[in-house]
């Protein structure tokens, strides 16, 4: 009689046996693809983290010697010394410096950022373009050295996917490597900017590729941990904030307090979108209606930047001395409500000149002085129910910034490494949440997204909005088919009706035109100048949009479920 236990482990054994060789095969196939894939990972890791490193310290050497001090770190403090005309002075020639940089080396004379690695990531298969990045990087380096009021993450997010497009296109990697290693390049430049290894890895999945694909996740861990290593290699296993003390939170009671502290701070970080966005569209209106020249537009701002700072310093720079005045309670309550207002109207002015630089740093300072304001406010209130001030700065922080960038998870990751305080996680996952949900319905979902959308460049919706965008009519058209009722008569009746594509259109502008009118196909012609008809080209049949269409949403969808 045979032994069922003793056939069932002969079978479990077997099975493993042919897993194992089966493994040893992949193994043998793919693994040295694997392992050179993670080592380029590593080398852009070591490469954008050092990349961030000398940006960060670059702009602490000229900004010492611009401002004449040994201390970067007091730059507000010191400022407040210095003679109204030199304040004034270097954020203007530092404007014309930038104006100058970016109409040369850009088409657009603007400092590109994050929004346009999320751009790149989506739309151009994980690059972005190489001399603007580099235009891009000198103007940001030179705006936050001369009293720019922006901060530094966004360029060195920029300058790291830089790198990454140079490598890319260097090994010709298809979409999916691409995006990768662009992962890999802001995943170490955000890790070596804060000292932030988990939040840079999260930051990379979900802002720049917006999902969290399994096979994504080792080599961009990887290069994040290279781009701490070489923070710390630098500055040490310090946190970029020193809180005066543990924080305490009274759990049940004090909850409903950050329930409205991220209501709050929802509202100020929608403020600030919406405060640069309406400067962005008022400088150039201003700029057009006066034929004011592009170089003119930054030295113009820096001008009312160096005004503003002549009464108000910490608008100066990054604004890290204010952020940590903030965490540690050291500003009344009238102050961190007018520092709020005035570093509004200062990220607005910077960005609305095209000075370039980000919105992290700003959101991070916005956020603790919202934070302390609150906290200034609702503790004396309750004083039984209360835990201390510096909590609310500290929640505010992660509030405001998460709402900018849409990030609720990295965010609240960031600001725990960035104090070290990991005790007060329900206070800070409770207001990000809530200012997140807030932001998100009076935005495009976050600060860069809108931004694209502005553009017309649809990613908030979703892959199937602008994977359209894609592909241009000339790759998806057919010659002149009369089997398939494309016939030249047709194609030109269709012209004769205003019924037709340019050789430059895409599958974004051809499948309303199907759905409006219900054709089969659309003439796809070249435009000529002075009078000239126009070159047939071939037609476009939506049957075949549609399939191009349906494959790019399976691949998409394979990319971000393997």
């Amino acid at each position: 009689m045979p032994n069922p236990i003793g056939s069932f482990i002969a079978d479990s054994v077997r099975h493993a046996g042919r897993s194992c060789h089966g493994g040893w095969k992949v193994l043998l196939k793919r693994g040295p693809n694997q392992i050179q894939f993670w080592l380029i990972a590593l080398m852009i890791g070591i490469a954008s983290g050092f990349a961030a490193l000398f940006f960060r310290k670059g702009i602490e050497a000229l900004q010492a010697f611009l401002y004449g001090t040994d201390d970067v770190s007091q730059l507000r403090t010191f400022a407040e010394s210095l003679p109204w005309y030199w304040v004034l002075i270097i954020p203007i020639i530092g404007g014309l410096i930038v104006g100058i940089i970016l109409d040369r080396m850009t088409p657009d004379a603007r400092a590109q950022g994050p929004a346009d690695v999320i751009e790149g990531a989506a739309l151009h298969e994980g690059r972005v373009n190489i001399k603007s990045g580099i235009a891009s990087a000198l103007s940001s380096f030179i705006t936050l050295s001369s009293g720019g009021s922006t901060g530094r993450e966004g360029p060195v997010v920029h300058m790291a996917a830089v790198i990454s497009s140079w490598v890319s296109n260097r090994i010709k990697a298809d979409g999916i490597t691409g995006r990768d290693l662009l992962g890999c390049a802001v995943a170490a430049a955000v890790s070596a900017s804060f000292n932030a290894p988990i939040a840079g890895a999260l930051f990379a999945l979900e802002v720049v590729l917006r999902h969290f694909a399994v096979h994504a996740f080792a080599p961009i861990v990887i290069a994040s941990a290279a781009g701490t290593v070489i923070n710390r290699l630098e500055f040490g296993d310090v946190t970029e904030f020193m809180l005066p003390m543990e924080s305490t939170l009274a759990f049940y009671q004090e909850l409903p307090a950050f329930l409205i502290l991220g209501a709050v701070c929802g509202i100020v970080a929608v403020s600030l979108m919406w405060t640069i966005f309406w400067a962005d569209d008022m400088s150039t209106h201003v700029v057009d209606q006066f034929k004011i020249k592009r170089w003119m537009r930054p030295m113009i701002s820096g001008a009312l930047l160096g005004l503003m700072a002549i009464w108000f310093p910490h608008i100066i720079g990054v604004g890290y001395e204010t952020t940590s005045d903030a965490l540690t309670g050291q500003l009344l309550l009238h102050e961190a409500i007018v520092f709020v207002i005035l570093k509004i109207i200062a990220v607005a002015i910077t960005l609305a000149g095209r000075m370039g630089g980000g919105v992290f740093s700003p959101a991070l300072m916005l956020g603790a002085l919202t934070g302390l304001a609150f906290g200034l406010i609702a503790t004396p209130i309750f004083p039984d129910f209360s835990g201390s001030i510096t909590l609310y700065a500290l929640a505010g922080m992660g509030g405001v910034a998460a709402a900018v960038l849409g990030a609720p998870i990295s965010t609240t990751l960031i600001v725990f490494e960035l104090t070290g305080d990991w005790q007060t996680g329900v206070a800070v996952m409770v207001t990000v949440s809530i200012s997140t949900a807030l932001g998100s319905r009076l935005v495009d979902g976050s600060y860069f997204l809108t931004q694209l959308e502005r553009r017309n460049i649809h990613v908030a919706k979703g892959p199937q909005a602008y994977l359209l965008a894609m592909f241009n009519v000339t790759r998806v058209m057919k010659p002149i088919d009369p089997e398939r009722g494309a016939t030249e008569e047709a194609c030109w009746q269709k012209i004769e009706q205003d019924i037709y594509l340019g050789a430059g259109a895409t599958l974004e502008q051809a499948m309303p035109i199907f759905d409006a009118t219900n054709i089969a196909f659309i003439p796809v012609v070249r435009l000529k100048g002075g009078g000239e008809a126009p070159e047939l080209l071939g037609a476009l049949h939506q049957v075949d949009a549609l399939k191009a269409y349906n494959r790019a949403l399976a691949a998409t969808a394979a990319e971000e479920h393997s």
